[in-house]
């Protein structure tokens, strides 16, 4: 494994960071034409499409199923709920990023990886920067927004024990069929819970929302899935990580450029002390260079 980023691949980094990081401002214009199911369904509907061309992964279909429903179906569908009770996309941006908080704590109880010091300091950290961010519900914040952010974040970590659970599976295929599992109960949600179908919803959406829709499947699952998996299979996780951080600062200042998003200050406070938490976590410092690496 590779310790030394070349420049190609950091910009690659940065770039499949970025895109996640606009995936939240372009998730409110997709449900600007489509329900949170309607738009957990067609993402992946797109996002599943290479499944002709790429071979199934050596792992069991029941695998698949069960990553499908926490990595994908979950923490999207549950994620899109929260926008609908008012979540704006800034703060859903560093809220999503408490999945890296309950990936090491399921990890400490599933799998015996116990957090080192510095996972629980930057654990600390976060979990006050969201109790602070509690303070702020109100009017323009509430409860049910906040938990359903925080449940997907919850299944998204779920998803990530799965897949580390399965062992030397490739990445890109495992998104790739993956993917088929979500339009599934997406679209029984749908079903029970929308007046219009999206076979009806597709002709009267507005070109914004299907160029918003297209950019979730194709630029945010499957090229930004699939290049942050070949990163992490060629470098050390302490290397690729660090870039995760220009996600939730992306989603920031994209949704106050687009929405206008404006926060109070113990919400800036809180969001703030969440990235730092991240920070504790995913940047190791290498002593002996006196740097990050």
């Amino acid at each position: 494994m590779v310790a030394q980023m070349t420049r190609r691949d950091m910009a690659l980094a940065a770039l499949t960071s970025v895109i996640w990081g606009f995936a939240f401002v372009a998730v409110k214009i997709g449900l600007e034409s489509f329900s949170a199911p309607q738009l957990t369904a067609v993402r992946f509907l797109i996002a599943c499409l290479p499944v002709v061309l790429v071979p199934r992964p050596a792992i069991a279909w029941g695998s698949i199923v069960l990553i499908g429903l926490t990595l994908f179906t979950g923490q999207f569908l549950l994620l899109f709920f929260a926008y609908t009770q008012g979540l704006p996309p800034g703060l859903a941006s560093v809220i999503q990023q408490m999945q890296a908080f309950f990936t090491v704590l399921l990890a400490a109880v599933f799998l015996r990886d116990l957090p080192s010091l510095r996972q629980g300091a930057g654990m600390a950290i976060a979990f006050a920067g969201l109790a602070l961010i509690g303070l702020t519900i109100g009017s323009d914040l509430k409860v049910a927004a906040l938990g359903l952010a925080l449940a997907g974040a919850l299944s998204w970590a779920v998803g990530n024990v799965l897949v580390k659970h399965a062992a030397d599976v490739p990445t890109f295929p495992l998104v790739v069929w993956s993917s088929l599992i979500p339009p599934v109960p997406a679209l029984i949600v749908s079903g029970v819970s929308d007046q219009r179908s999206l076979l009806a919803a597709i002709p009267l959406a507005s070109w914004s929302s299907i160029v918003a829709v297209v950019y979730l499947g194709a630029l945010a699952t499957i090229f930004a899935f699939a290049s942050w998996g070949r990163l992490l299979q060629r470098y050390p996780a302490a290397v690729v990580t660090p870039f995760a951080l220009l996600a939730p600062c992306t989603g920031v200042v994209a949704s106050a450029a687009v929405f206008h998003e404006v926060f109070s200050p113990v919400r800036y406070a809180g969001m703030g002390l969440i990235l730092c938490g991240l920070a504790v976590i995913v940047v190791h410092v290498d002593r002996s260079a006196g740097g990050p690496v």
